[in-house]
């Protein structure tokens, strides 16, 4: 049986978004789960599509579980610990731009990889599993490397396998040991989704296509260097090709849309889109997040900018 299954690595936090009158609206986000949420969007029913973690056994760890299986989307084998809790962020706008503050230091997730069977398992019957930079830097070293061979074995049972290096340098120890964690995942990776400012800021490529030189180098067939409202570049087998964004005049929260660009890529991938195709498919999803609240649009929304792309309808 060809797998159809599709699985994303991480860690999913509680969110709180501002509201009126200086209230707080709580959901459940983090950039491999946003990326996710797109991905059941806009590949269709049929695929078992799951989050990747480990989880507590508190309420929130509850309703967490929950908010997944009301949309259609499991945990797979993810460890439930007792007494862990999940890791809880806020976001703070100025005008449409974000900033975010964290209290993680404990999460669940930080233990994903501590049952490499369990892991192996979540892995297994896979078409496409995602994970991103943020994936390693809540693990420690010897977690990142059960993480890493794990992926390798998927890769080498055909699973395809995509990354988002997506650096956040305060998650780290120091800027050498991310570029060292990163250049290994990328080395397994079939499909990378970096975002220009990071990899200019870790690793001083000095625009977007030394970027990808760069990447590829190590391995990976499919790079598409994101670059906010400048064009994406697309390189694959030493072509190299823009992409424009999508202008948006109304942007009112920039939350999640590199997330749902990955999202979308993929899913066009998946559902038989070339790369470029793909990727103007991708700015129209991103395009269309930045005008709604929070890090999640509704399928509705994430559809229809979707089936107005190239790549749709799915």
């Amino acid at each position: 049986m060809t797998a159809t299954g599709i699985a994303s690595i991480g860690e999913c936090m509680i969110e709180l978004s501002g509201a009126d009158a200086g209230l707080w609206r709580m959901g459940f986000a983090g950039d491999t789960f946003n990326t996710l949420w797109a991905l059941k969007a806009l590949t269709g029913d049929g695929r078992a599509v799951d989050y990747v973690s480990a989880f507590g056994d508190d309420p929130f760890s509850r309703d967490q579980i929950a908010f997944f299986a009301s949309n259609g989307i499991g945990t797979a084998a993810s460890p439930n610990i007792s007494g862990a809790r999940p890791g809880l962020y806020a976001i703070t706008l100025s005008g449409a731009e974000r900033s975010f503050t964290y209290w993680r230091s404990d999460a669940a997730a930080r233990r994903l990889a501590d049952d490499p069977a369990a892991l192996r398992k979540s892995l297994d019957d896979r078409v496409l599993v995602y994970f991103s930079g943020i994936t390693l830097a809540i693990l420690a070293e010897p977690a990142r490397r059960t993480l890493i061979a794990a992926l390798a074995a998927a890769r080498s049972a055909g699973t395809t396998v995509a990354f988002d290096p997506n650096h956040r340098p305060r998650l780290w120890a120091d800027a050498a040991a991310a570029r060292a964690a990163i250049e290994r995942a990328l080395e397994i990776a079939d499909i990378a989704l970096p975002t220009f400012p990071d990899e200019h800021a870790l690793f001083g490529d000095a625009n977007p296509r030394v970027a990808a030189m760069r990447i590829a180098k190590l391995g990976v067939g499919e790079v598409v260097v994101k670059n906010g409202e400048e064009p994406a570049l697309v390189w694959t087998d030493g072509v190299r090709d823009l992409v424009p964004a999508v202008g948006v005049s109304s942007a009112i929260d920039t939350t999640g849309a590199g997330d749902a660009f990955n999202g979308a890529y993929l899913a066009a991938r998946l559902t038989g889109a070339e790369p470029l195709e793909a990727a103007q498919a991708a700015h129209r999803v991103a395009a269309a997040v930045v005008q709604v609240r929070g890090a999640l649009a509704p399928f509705e929304t994430l559809q229809a900018a979707f089936e107005s792309s190239p790549a749709g309808p799915f």
